[in-house]
């Protein structure tokens, strides 16, 4: 019969490994039964398994079982890489699991895990609590009913009841995975983020770079404020720079100043508060009784004009966002869009061209104000009613102190770059560029901008549309203006001239004063049975429209006036339209859905 091997000799397989005692004051062998005895010792007890090292106040091992239970002050070091101490250890050689109770603390030189009871792996070095257990790892503290930990990734799996506590952060969720090493906390289910300073965030996916301040989401997240909301399939966040980015169906909701932005891609300057929305964008204003307006374009952008105590405007600057502000009031001549690579924003603030990135191009639309680079002439915005240059230098300061209450305050405003639509349920317009600020709720149209009311149609160099609690309330059209009335599908009145002011009256046009050198019309007037008596084609200086149920009722020139008025049946083909008459009904937006797709 071969002999077996003594039990004295290494023992290679783990299942085999013996408990050794390498230092105890007292020493005792007690048995049990006939088979089974104790090796109990006591006093500053040193024990070691491997390269594991078990330290006590006392210890019993029974050498049959390979079992040791140890009590007072228990120490585990595994490989001097994670060390575990509790008050009391019950440790199983044949399966290296332990089983510790009171007081219990598990460190990898990175967080801490405190437990009254836990069952840790040697093997696998992991392991579980099931009564409640903290884990702190710097100025992160986290809770848990249940928890998991895993030594060998440094991952900690939190489960029911999970409170996480940052300096920055109070998380809250059912599970929730953390890893001590890289500080990152990855959400796995419904978790409720709130931050220092009120935002909350209600995720499913995602994960938290708490040392870098780094953070992605998936599954339609949604962020929230004190005055907006935010939500979209995925989100990155870096607090370094404080911007965000906004991936798919993305939306913005701003309740107090009340607008909405969507788009399948958004950049938001959290810092700066200013976002920059691509990928088929649409900007709403909510209006009352649901009338809101919506603005769609290639690309829109948003910032903040600062406007201090003393009535002076400064735009917050935006490093993140790779722009060059240039502020400077004391240079403001008219309301004139300048050609030397600048534009005027809100009447007082110049921006340079490159100042956002990637869309250079758009912004060099923007203030080309024609084919041939022309300047709005200063006689042209001198004539723009109600003021003039000093009246409406006068205008800005009394609007910047009204907004400044003796305090700082701010105001919003937006840029749209290239196809730009906007739709109303009374008033409709497109145009290449657009500028809107809510400090005068003025909408500024650049490039082949038309207006649509109605039956009529504006068109123009440059459309200065003004609202008044998100409707139209006046429009001013420099250069090159014109409005077209469809009568039927055969004939149009229309009206040409330098510059076009008119006014809206429950969504439609009600009065327009038309100037030029000189303007012209061509005017169908009808008599009680709607029948035409024919066309009237005069010129003037100035030209009166007046409007009864979305058409032109009445046509009044003032000084010089010239015209003929030419039989229904008898009018020349030349004469039936004004140089640049084009009809452009098939550019009108017909829906607000139109703008989404």
């Amino acid at each position: 019969m071969q002999a077996q091997t003594p039990l004295s000799k290494p023992a290679t397989n783990d299942t085999l490994r013996v408990i050794e005692i390498v230092k105890g004051k007292s020493m005792r062998l007690i048995y049990i039964d006939s088979i089974t005895s104790l090796q109990t010792i006591a006093g500053g007890v040193i024990l070691k398994e491997g390269s594991t090292t078990f330290t006590c106040d006392s210890a019993t091992i029974n050498k049959i079982t390979n079992i040791l239970e140890a009590y007072g002050n228990v120490h585990i070091n595994q490989s001097d890489s994670i060390h575990t101490y509790a008050q009391y250890l019950k440790y199983v050689g044949k399966d290296r699991i332990a089983y510790l109770k009171k007081e219990v603390k598990l460190t990898d030189k990175k967080g801490i895990l405190f437990t009254q009871e836990l069952e840790y792996d040697l093997k696998t070095n992991i392991g579980k609590y099931k009564n409640g257990g903290k884990v702190v790892n710097g100025t992160t503290v986290l809770t848990s009913k249940e928890g998991v930990y895993y030594g060998d990734t440094k991952d900690v799996f939190f489960k029911k009841e999970v409170h996480l506590i940052d300096p920055k952060y109070n998380i809250k969720s059912d599970s929730l995975q953390y890893n001590t090493q890289v500080q990152v906390a990855t959400f796995i289910t419904e978790t409720l983020v709130k931050s220092k300073d009120g935002v909350e965030i209600l995720t499913k996916s995602g994960n938290y770079d708490l040392k870098n301040g780094k953070a992605f989401f998936g599954k339609r997240t949604i962020f929230k404020d004190s005055t907006r909301t935010y939500i979209a399939n995925n989100s990155a966040i870096d607090e370094a720079s404080g911007i965000a980015q906004l991936e798919g169906d993305a939306v913005i909701t701003d309740s107090v100043n009340g607008y909405t932005i969507t788009g399948n891609q958004i950049f938001l300057d959290r810092n700066n508060n200013s976002f920059l929305a691509t990928r088929k964008p649409v900007l709403i204003f909510k209006g009352e009784s649901n009338d809101s307006t919506f603005i769609a374009a290639d690309t829109l952008f948003s910032g903040v004009l600062k406007v201090e105590s003393n009535g002076k405007k400064k735009l917050i600057n935006t490093d993140t966002l790779k722009k060059t502000w240039i502020v400077n009031e004391d240079s403001i001549q008219n309301d004139t869009i300048k050609n030397n690579n600048k534009i005027v924003v809100n009447d007082s603030v110049l921006v340079q061209a490159d100042s956002i990135k990637n869309i250079k191009n758009a912004i060099a639309t923007l203030h080309k104000m024609d084919s041939d680079n022309k300047k709005i002439s200063t006689d042209t915005v001198k004539n723009t009613l109600p003021q003039n240059k000093k009246g409406l230098k006068k205008s800005i300061n009394i609007t910047a102190q009204k907004k400044a209450n003796n305090t700082d305050s701010t105001i919003r405003y937006f840029i749209a770059f290239h196809h730009v639509k906007i739709y109303n349920d009374s008033v409709q317009a497109v145009c290449d560029s657009l500028h809107y600020s809510s400090a005068d709720s003025m909408f500024k149209l650049f490039k082949n901008p038309i207006v649509f009311s109605r039956k009529s149609q504006i068109s123009g160099d440059t459309i200065h549309l003004f609202t008044k609690n998100k409707k139209a309330e006046r429009v001013y059209v420099f250069d090159k203006g014109m409005i077209i009335n469809e009568v039927n599908n055969q004939f149009y009145n229309q009206i040409s001239g330098r510059t076009l002011n008119g006014y809206f009256k429950d969504g439609g046009l009600d009065y327009m004063r038309v100037k030029g050198s000189p303007a012209e019309s061509i005017f169908y007037p009808q008599d009680n049975d709607s029948a035409f008596t024919g066309m009237n084609r005069c010129k003037g200086d100035v030209i009166d429209v007046y409007f009864i149920d979305k058409a032109i009722n009445k046509v009044k020139f003032i000084n010089d006036v010239d015209g003929t008025m030419y039989p229904i049946k008898q009018i020349p083909a030349d004469q039936k339209f004004l140089k640049g008459f084009a009809w452009q009904d098939k550019r009108r937006p017909k829906n607000k859905l139109e703008l989404f797709e």
